[in-house]
């Protein structure tokens, strides 16, 4: 592979000096990442344990989305295409607030789930997702296995799997959603691996260069698409195990 290439062709103290700066990075990434959570968390928690705050974008009997609770739905999706269009127009600084921001949004959008599901169920679904997550993103940290041909794979059954959601939103069928989560669990879990993988083969590729505003935004990129990979999981995941109120 192109990236170990890369390491064998340079001195030892050169090689050293890009394994300290690739754990600095991916410690950066996790950092970004973890920040990122505990702002959903917080938004997600404040408005789904208050009835005032939850009418705003749900029906308080129902919990169906009223046309602000559409909005707030497909705003994290419209934000992860504009995120992608205008990261090199941002600065590092800018592209971090974007990313907060982003996951805010992220954070309304979950709300419901403290309205329909058990706090025990949420937390315990929560502790088994980060500890899957864990093991998926140290494999693909870790592995010498080429995880490249499965990007276009992954990324192919993610595209089926936003059309199948937005299609049954309309037909709400049962069988379809347990179709939904079972292959969208696997597509995350697959996509953790390789999006850890790529963060590093990324970092290991433009080592040498050390331009800095190009890892900060690697930086945010990567933990945005790790964030993204774990807040799956765990939804999927709660469809599994979450004890509905």
């Amino acid at each position: 592979m192109a990236q170990y290439e890369t390491i064998r062709s340079v001195g030892v103290g050169a090689r050293a000096q890009i394994d300290e700066g690739l754990r600095a990075h991916m410690n950066k990434v996790y950092g970004l990442m973890s920040v990122a959570m505990l702002v959903t968390a917080g938004v997600a928690w404040s408005v789904g344990t208050s009835d005032a705050l939850m009418s705003i974008f749900r029906d308080p009997m129902t919990m169906r989305p009223n046309i602000l609770g559409w909005v707030v739905m497909f705003a994290p999706l419209a934000m992860v295409f504009a995120f992608g269009a205008m990261i090199n127009k941002l600065s590092a600084a800018g592209a971090q607030l974007f990313f907060y921001a982003f996951a805010a949004v992220m954070g309304l959008s979950l709300a419901w789930i403290f309205k329909v599901f058990t706090g025990v169920s949420i937390a315990q679904t929560f502790l088994i997702t980060a500890i899957a997550f864990a093991g998926l993103s140290l494999y693909g940290y870790v592995t010498k296995r080429d995880l490249s041909g499965m990007g276009t794979f992954l990324m192919m059954g993610l595209i089926g799997l936003i059309v199948a959601m937005i299609v049954n939103i309309f037909l709400g069928s049962g069988m379809l959603a347990f179709a939904i989560s079972v292959i969208g669990l696997l597509i995350f879990a697959g996509l953790t691996a390789y999006d850890t993988q790529k963060i590093k083969n990324d970092y290991i590729q433009h080592a040498q260069a050390m331009d800095q505003e190009w890892l900060g935004k690697a930086a945010i990129m990567g933990a945005l698409n790790l964030y993204l990979d774990f807040i799956n999981m765990f939804m999927f995941l709660l469809q599994f195990m979450g004890n509905r109120e």
